[in-house]
C-alpha cells in the first residue's frame, strides 16, 4: 500500500480522460476516449482513501473488490491490479468503457461525498483492461472438468459472462447466439467510437481460450427450441440471455415513411454490419443531411452521434423531458454536445411529414413543461397546447426503449413471462422450468451492460450449486463417450 497519508491523497485532483478534439472525431468511428498514462492512472489510484466500509464493492453488480484493485495500481503491480479486475469481472475493457460507474461504484465512494469527487474507479479498470490486453497473457484457473454440460442464448454481456464463471467451474460451456458474431448487444448496439469491436473482440477470445464454445447463426426458438437442448442434446442446465431486442415505435402517423428506422436497424446496420465504411463494407446505410433521432437514452446518444459522423450537417436529438431527466450517460451527453448535436429538449413528436414519394421530410412536435412526478420518479411531460412546430429532416430514428422478442418463449409454454413478455425470473435468475435460468434484459427490459453481467455472475452461481447437488454428472467414461 502507498505510503501517502489521507490528507496527502486528498490534495490530488481527480485526473482527467485525454479525449480526441470535437471536431476531429465527429467526423470519423474512431475511439473518443484516448485513455490514461501510467503516471495519470497512478496518481487516481492514489486519491483512493482505502477507507474501512468499502462501500464501493456493494456499488458493483459483479462485485470487484475495488480498494484492493486501486491499491495494486497505486503500488505498479498492473499484473496483481489485473488479476483482482479479471477474477471478479469477465468483461473489463467492455465496462470499463460503458459501466455508468458515476450511477454505481463512484456514486457511493466515500471521496465523492458532499462537493468531493469520486475516485475514477471507471477510468482505471479500462486502463488496467487494456495493459493486461497488451502486456499479460493470464490463464484463468479452471476447477477440474465437472461433466455437466450448460447451454446458454445469447452472447451479450450476460450471455458471455456466465459462460465465464461456468466454464471456471468445470462446466462444458456452449453458447448459442442468433448473429453471425459474438458479443449480442455489444457488437450491434454500441458504437466504434465508444467500445472498438478489437476490445470485444479479445474478450470473447479470452473465453474461448478458457474453453466456452460458441456457435454462431444459431436461432433458440427455430434452429432449436429451449426442450430440444435440454431434451435431445444432453444439455444439463441452461441460462437464457437473449435480451429485448425488438424495437419499440410511438404509434404515430408517418412511421411507415422510408428514412422512418428504428435505432436498433439504424444502429445494427453501422455498428455490426460496418455500414459507415460502404461501399468497403457489403451493407449500405442512409445518410441524411437533417437527422432527428426521439429519444434522451445511450442508444438515442449513440445513434444521433452516429449520424453526425454519418455526414448529417443537422443532428438534432428530441427528449420529451429536460436535461437533469435525461437517462442518458452524464459523459455521452457532453460529448454529444461537444460534436455539434443539437438537443431539442421539453419536445415530443406528434407526426412525421412526408414528402409526395413516400418519403420523410419533416417531424411536427409540441412543447413539454414538467408535470408532477410519474411511477419512474421523474416529472411527467404534459404538452402545452397551441405550442406545436416542426423540424425538418430527410432521416428520422426513433430510440425509445425496446422489448422482449417473443421468438424463444412462444415455444416454450412451461416458461412463465410477465405481461410485457420478460421471463419471469427469481434474484437468482431460476425460472418456472427447472434448470433454466434467465439473466439480462429478457428479465428486466432494456438495462446496463454491468446490470446484465451481474444477473449473468449471480446466475452461474445458482446453476453451478443447482448442477451440483440436484443432478448425478456422468461418469468419465459416459462423458467421453458424449
Amino acid at each position: 500500500m502507498s505510503n501517502l497519508t489521507p490528507k496527502e491523497r486528498m490534495k490530488i485532483a481527480r485526473q482527467k480522460m485525454p479525449e480526441r478534439a470535437a471536431d476531429e472525431r465527429n467526423k470519423d468511428f474512431k475511439e473518443v476516449n484516448i485513455g490514461m498514462k501510467e503516471e495519470a492512472a497512478t496518481l487516481e489510484a492514489d486519491r483512493c482513501l482505502q477507507c474501512k466500509d468499502r462501500a464501493c464493492i456493494a456499488g458493483c453488480p459483479v462485485g470487484i473488490d475495488i480498494p484492493v484493485f486501486l491499491d495494486r495500481i497505486s503500488e505498479g503491480d498492473m499484473e496483481g491490479a489485473a488479476k483482482v479486475l479479471l477474477d471478479a469481472n469477465t468483461l473489463p475493457g467492455i465496462t470499463g468503457r460503458v459501466c455508468p460507474q458515476e450511477e454505481q461504484c463512484e456514486q457511493v465512494c466515500v471521496r465523492g461525498k458532499g462537493k468531493g469527487v469520486a475516485v475514477g474507479i471507471g477510468y482505471l479498470e479500462r486502463y488496467v483492461a487494456d495493459w493486461a490486453r497488451e502486456n499479460l497473457d493470464i490463464k484463468q484457473i479452471l476447477a477440474e472438468p465437472s461433466g455437466f454440460k450448460v447451454a446458454i442464448v445469447g452472447s451479450g454481456p450476460a450471455g458471455l459472462t456466465a459462460g465465464g464463471e461456468l466454464a471456471k467451474k468445470g462446466h462444458d460451456v456452449t453458447i448459442f447466439e442468433a448473429l453471425h458474431t459474438a458479443g449480442g448487444v455489444l457488437v450491434y448496439g454500441i458504437p466504434e467510437f465508444r467500445l472498438p469491436n478489437k476490445v470485444i473482440e479479445s474478450e470473447v477470445d479470452r473465453l474461448r481460450q478458457m474453453g466456452v464454445k460458441i456457435i454462431c447463426n444459431v436461432v433458440v426458438g427455430r434452429t432449436f427450441t429451449v426442450n430440444e437442448l435440454l431434451e435431445e442434446e444432453g444439455f444439463d442446465a441452461m441460462f437464457i440471455a437473449n435480451g429485448a431486442g425488438l424495437p419499440v415505435f410511438m404509434n404515430i402517423p408517418g412511421e411507415n415513411l422510408k428514412g422512418v428506422y428504428s435505432a436498433n436497424e439504424y444502429l445494427t446496420r453501422s455498428n455490426l454490419m460496418r455500414a459507415y465504411e460502404f461501399p468497403e463494407s457489403d451493407t449500405p446505410i442512409v445518410r441524411g443531411d437533417k437527422v432527428v433521432v426521439i429519444g434522451g437514452g445511450n442508444v438515442a446518444m449513440d445513434s444521433v452521434r452516429t449520424a453526425k459522423r454519418l455526414g448529417a450537417k443537422e443532428a438534432t436529438l428530441v427528449y420529451r423531458r429536460s436535461r437533469q431527466e435525461m437517462p442518458a450517460r452524464v459523459e455521452e451527453a457532453h460529448h454529444a454536445e461537444e460534436e455539434g448535436i443539437i438537443f431539442k429538449l421539453l419536445c415530443n413528436p406528434l407526426r412525421y411529414l412526408g414528402t409526395e414519394d413516400g418519403w420523410v421530410k419533416g417531424v411536427e412536435c409540441i412543447q413539454m413543461e414538467l408535470g408532477e412526478p410519474d411511477d419512474s420518479g421523474r416529472r411527467r411531460p404534459v404538452p402545452i397546447k397551441g405550442s406545436e412546430f416542426i423540424i425538418d429532416c430527410d432521416v428520422a430514428i426513433p430510440a425509445i426503449g425496446t422489448q422482449a422478442n417473443p421468438l424463444l418463449t412462444a415455444t416454450t409454454p412451461d416458461l412463465k413471462v410477465n405481461r410485457w413478455g420478460y421471463i419471469e425470473a427469481d434474484e437468482d435468475g431460476a425460472t418456472s422450468m427447472p434448470g433454466v435460468f434467465a439473466g439480462g434484459d429478457i428479465i428486466r427490459g432494456a438495462a446496463t451492460v454491468i446490470l446484465a453481467m451481474g444477473d449473468g455472475k449471480r446466475s452461474a452461481a445458482a446453476i453451478d450449486k443447482y448442477l451440483r447437488e440436484t443432478k448425478k454428472a456422468p461418469t468419465k467414461a459416459g462423458a467421453a463417450a458424449s
